[in-house]
Formats: structure tokens, C-alpha cells, sequence
């Protein structure tokens, strides 16, 4: 279409004289403008979160709880045992430390034969009371 069909005019026309075709907003006027900014809400919220995380904790601390429960079973089990066996070892011990002695003094008779005066097995602190030697050995390597 050309411009003279538009105007219903032949030929050329001052601009001044052409009707104003200007454009306009269509009917019911243009959509709102989103300046604002919405991002959309994926995953869950704080709340489901931090219940989330509380339930894990709980139960992180019920199974620390359980597990220290039967650690503490087990170990009162293997001091029953060390209890009820303690004096089938101390017997073994004392049996042991008698041959200990026995050959200690015996040694200490064949060593200090020549001494006068010398008591075999008198202990030469005369503190009183006995003490056991704390190494479990009676006598040291070099004798």
C-alpha cells in the first residue's frame, strides 16, 4: 500500500498535512513490568531443614548412647572375668615367688656362709612390716 492510498490523496503531501499515525498501546493497555526480583522457592524451607538436622543429631547422640552402653557391658563383663580368675593367678605367683625365695636364700646362705653373725632371710632395713620385691625378681642378673 502506498502512502497516497493511506491519505486518499494523489501524489505527495507536506509531512505537516499527513494525519499522525502514531503507535499506541494496545487494548487494555501493556502487562505489568517484573522489576521485582522473585526467585521461586526450591527445596525445602528453613524450618523442614533445621528439623532435619535436629532429627539427625538426635539420633547421632541415641546410637553415641547406645553404643557407649554396650562398650560399658563389655568392659564390666571382662573385669568380672579378670575378678573371678584373680586368684588362680595370684596363686600362680605366690607359688612362683616361693621357689624365687627359696633359691634366693640359699644362695644368700652358700655366699654370706663366712660372715659371723649373719642371719639367712633377715631383712637389713628392720623397718618392721614386709615388703615384696616390686620387679618380681628376687634377685638382679648380676649375682
Amino acid at each position: 500500500m502506498t502512502e497516497a492510498a493511506i491519505r486518499n490523496k494523489p501524489g505527495m503531501a507536506s509531512v505537516k498535512d499527513m494525519p499522525l499515525l502514531q503507535d499506541g498501546p494496545p487494548p487494555g493497555g501493556f502487562a505489568p513490568v517484573r522489576y521485582a526480583r522473585r526467585i521461586p522457592t526450591k527445596g525445602p524451607s528453613a524450618m523442614a531443614i533445621f528439623f532435619t538436622a535436629f532429627g539427625a543429631f538426635a539420633w547421632g547422640m541415641y546410637q553415641v548412647g547406645e553404643g557407649n552402653k554396650k562398650r560399658r557391658a563389655i568392659k564390666e563383663e571382662k573385669y568380672t572375668a579378670r575378678r573371678a580368675i584373680l586368684p588362680l593367678i595370684q596363686a600362680e605367683e605366690d607359688e612362683r615367688f616361693v621357689k624365687e625365695w627359696k633359691k634366693y636364700l640359699e644362695d644368700e646362705a652358700r655366699i654370706m656362709k663366712n660372715v659371723p653373725g649373719w642371719k639367712v632371710g633377715e631383712s637389713v632395713y628392720h623397718s618392721g612390716r614386709w615388703v615384696p620385691p616390686a620387679t618380681g625378681e628376687l634377685r638382679p642378673e648380676v649375682w
